[in-house]
């Protein structure tokens, strides 16, 4: 398998126009409900807000990974942290960031997928988190939406290739093996996301990128996505306001959030954004201090297409101003 390190070059988006997810860096193995590869391009507008490049980023709520991905990738943070209680989720983390990684992607490679043998497969009982992890990975691949919860059904007609929809065995294959380039950056804790921000809660030269299970202000969403979802939202809120580092958090657009933002002396920015069925829908942006977003813009959600992008790296990039 040839290993190819992969920077995608590409402009922080200032114009109004849809960003097109496709042409968006696809690092992540994971097909993820909620993913983040539509914020992108204003993450990193927030990264490059500071005068110091933070020494630490930590993702409480790693889910499928990709800010913590683009961060390693792009030199964003000496250190990226990545934290995930769910145990299907981490195993395939663990596994990529071991010396288990090309194992994981010659069995995804030779894995010939059929409804039988995807059944077989999810039928099966792990020993060990690299059986663990390619489970995972086929029940992400195959079930609707890429949905790991209990209860999930196996695609049947998606874009009618059924199954085989959403299985790009080489894609898949292909991250693991670029991830393998970055991993001594990315330290993965399979653990609860307050107890690590406790830890970390005096550090100043650590940021945080907050992206809970939306399920404030009575949403059910998340129960519907996640095993896990089930968030104290006023103590995370609660707990942001004690870190001596900057964050950023997204949130559904619900009334009770803003309320929340406003409670602790957050600032709170709707952001216009598309979903992978091209309805436009607006997700909060909470933090300290917002001035560092531009104006305008739609970015859409993650789409089923994937590109690698260009091999080049976008590190000489920089804001038109930093004010931090």
């Amino acid at each position: 398998m040839t290993q190819t390190y992969l920077l995608p070059e590409y402009d922080v988006i200032k114009s109004a126009r849809p960003v097109n997810v496709s042409s968006v860096p696809q690092r992540s193995p994971f097909r993820y409900p909620g993913g983040k590869t539509w914020l992108g391009p204003l993450f990193r507008c927030w990264m490059f807000s500071f005068q110091t490049e933070p020494k630490r980023l930590i993702e409480p709520f790693a889910g499928g990974g990709i800010i913590s991905l683009t961060t390693a990738f792009e030199g964003l943070a000496n250190e990226v942290v990545m934290v995930e209680m769910d145990r299907q989720i981490s195993a395939v983390w663990k596994t990529i960031l071991s010396d288990d990684a090309q194992w994981l992607a010659k069995k995804i490679l030779n894995f010939e997928l059929t409804p039988e043998t995807a059944r077989a497969e999810l039928n099966k009982t792990p020993n060990t988190d690299r059986d663990l992890a390619f489970q995972t990975i086929v029940k992400n691949r195959t079930a609707h939406g890429g949905i790991l919860a209990e209860g999930a059904g196996i695609l049947k007609h998606g874009d009618g290739k059924g199954i085989l929809s959403r299985w790009y065995p080489q894609t898949i294959a292909q991250r693991i093996t670029n991830i393998e380039f970055i991993a001594s950056r990315i330290k993965f804790i399979q653990g609860d996301a307050f107890e690590v921000m406790a830890k970390h809660q005096k550090q100043t030269d650590t940021v945080f990128f907050i992206d809970p299970p939306y399920t404030a202000g009575g949403k059910r969403a998340g129960s519907r996505l996640y095993n896990h979802s089930e968030v104290d939202h006023e103590h995370l809120f609660a707990m942001c306001e004690s870190l001596c580092g900057d964050f950023l958090m997204t949130y559904d657009n619900a009334e009770e959030v803003r309320a929340l933002a406003k409670c602790h002396g957050f600032q709170s920015k709707a952001v216009p954004m598309k979903n992978t069925h091209h309805a436009e829908m607006t997700e909060l942006l909470i933090g300290r201090d917002l001035d560092w977003v531009e104006d305008g813009g739609v970015f859409r959600e993650e789409s089923p297409a994937y590109h690698l992008g260009s091999q080049k790296s976008h590190r000489n990039i920089s804001p038109s101003k930093k004010k931090r």
